[in-house]
């Protein structure tokens, strides 16, 4: 996997997560990252899982009007928000599971979290998932 941001868009994952996005025009593919990723096993979320949820997390970040920085590696997801156009939040479960999603990325036995442990760049991805948290919940 080509990576070269900490935030949830600097991926290959991300991006083809977020191309596959486009060709939806409902939550449903938000849901079902969502649904993948809370079903994983007991022995932890594999990457490439918590990988799609953290972007699918930043889809109802942004329909909430909580968006991050937009970015080149957001543009996809920017647009498809943007084409959305929703006021309202998306719906509280979502939110709720999105919540529950992001506990499992940042577990000790989280595959992501224990890659970015590698790194000498995992304070900056600790602070960028705790921003998430932040812009979800707001």
């Amino acid at each position: 996997m080509g990576t070269w941001a900490v935030d949830a868009f600097g991926n290959d994952y991300a991006q083809d997560w977020a191309e596959d996005l486009a060709q939806v025009s409902n939550l449903d593919a938000v849901e079902n990252t969502l649904d993948v990723a809370l079903q994983s096993d007991a022995g932890g979320l594999e990457a490439p899982y918590a990988i799609e949820a953290l972007v699918a997390i930043e889809v109802l970040a942004r329909l909430q009007g909580n968006g991050g920085e937009q970015t080149e590696d957001s543009a996809a997801v920017d647009a498809w928000v943007a084409a959305r156009k929703l006021k309202a939040k998306p719906r509280a479960d979502l939110a709720q599971k999105a919540l529950l999603v992001l506990d499992k990325v940042v577990a000790p036995e989280s595959e992501l979290r224990a890659l970015w442990e590698d790194s000498e760049y995992y304070a900056e991805w600790t602070a960028s998932i705790a921003d998430l948290r932040m812009r979800l919940q707001a």
